[in-house]
């Protein structure tokens, strides 16, 4: 690894612990210049908890503190490897996400493969040939999938597939109470994620189709694409070798930028879908103020995108050797 990269190496990661900072100072002070706190909600719900008993609680936890001062114990405890604790839960936030990440992972993974690879051949074959009917039956398809909503999107997947053809089912990451092979169980997760990854792809291949579609066309229409054809070079050799490398790097670009996106609609997509992901973990904690447990979601989720963009760039120089690793 040449002196060039370890710098950027270096810049990039003091940017991350930047912005991770900017994260944690931010939602911390936003969150709690919100009304209430954990103690109203139990009190609420219980109905018959007095303010002594409030009080005692608001001690116990902490909440009773200044601001500033429970800003700091929060982040002395970041730097130790502790997010807090959650109190619904009873049990530290740091284990309840890592529990729950890898449903979200797999969820936000499966969807930018599949929106990147169906998105990028619609864009090639519409490219391919433009103003020709299969131009226009891809163009006027992905312009539904981008007017859609995700919810609306998820919401349709369901009542067609599971309710009225019953062939995928309705929710959940896997059917409990079956004892299962090591396959079998990989074949029912896969079988559950369908409906989920489609939902939350499909507004992405319309974007990444028509990126990829406009990315094409303007490669195609180079100096050296008509010196390639000029050679004798065939149509597929010439597409996959020399246009298809240089049309994808506005694709891989916004595959870094909608991460975080990606992590957005994973909460409307597992709460539709009941999965037992990070992004139904936050849907519940911000209900029930518990947060710990969503300034722990929002750390973690803020690290894996900064960790994922970081790559993103890397891939980035890989497909084109003039980018030059800098600042």
């Amino acid at each position: 690894m040449n002196r060039h990269v370890l710098r950027y190496l270096g810049w990039r990661l003091l940017q991350s612990l930047v912005v991770i900072a900017i994260v944690i100072v931010g939602s911390f002070m936003l969150l709690h210049l919100v009304p209430g706190d954990m103690v109203d909600i139990l009190g609420g719900q219980r109905g018959d908890m007095d303010a002594e008993l409030m009080a005692i609680l608001r001690a116990r936890y902490g909440l009773d503190q200044p601001m500033l001062v429970q800003l700091f114990h929060y982040v002395t405890g970041v730097l130790q490897g502790d997010l807090g604790y959650s109190y619904r839960n009873q049990t530290d936030v740091l284990s309840l996400i890592l529990q729950r990440l890898p449903a979200t992972i797999l969820l936000v993974v499966c969807s930018v493969i599949v929106a990147v690879f169906l998105g990028t051949m619609a864009g090639v074959i519409a490219a391919r040939h433009v103003h020709r009917p299969i131009d226009v039956i891809i163009s006027m398809v992905v312009l539904v999938f981008y007017a859609t909503p995700v919810f609306m999107t998820g919401l349709g997947l369901v009542i067609v597939f599971s309710v009225k053809l019953k062939l995928l089912p309705v929710g959940g990451l896997f059917t409990p109470g079956v004892d299962m092979t090591t396959l079998q169980l990989v074949a029912n997760v896969a079988k559950h994620m369908v409906l989920p990854v489609l939902s939350l792809s499909l507004f992405y291949i319309a974007i990444y189709a028509r990126l990829a579609r406009a990315s094409m066309l303007q490669v195609l229409s180079q100096d050296y694409i008509r010196t390639a054809y000029a050679k004798g070079l065939g149509t597929t050799h010439v597409i996959i070798g020399h246009a298809l490398r240089n049309a994808l790097l506005p694709v891989v670009t916004m595959v870094g930028l909608q991460i975080a996106e990606l992590f957005g609609g994973a909460v409307l997509t597992e709460t539709i879908f009941s999965l037992p992901g990070v992004g139904r973990l936050a849907y519940d904690a911000v209900f029930e103020r518990d947060y710990p447990l969503i300034l722990g979601v929002l750390l973690v989720c803020s690290f894996v995108i900064i960790l994922v963009n970081l790559i993103i760039d890397f891939v980035y120089t890989l497909l084109d050797p003039r980018v030059e690793v800098s600042r």
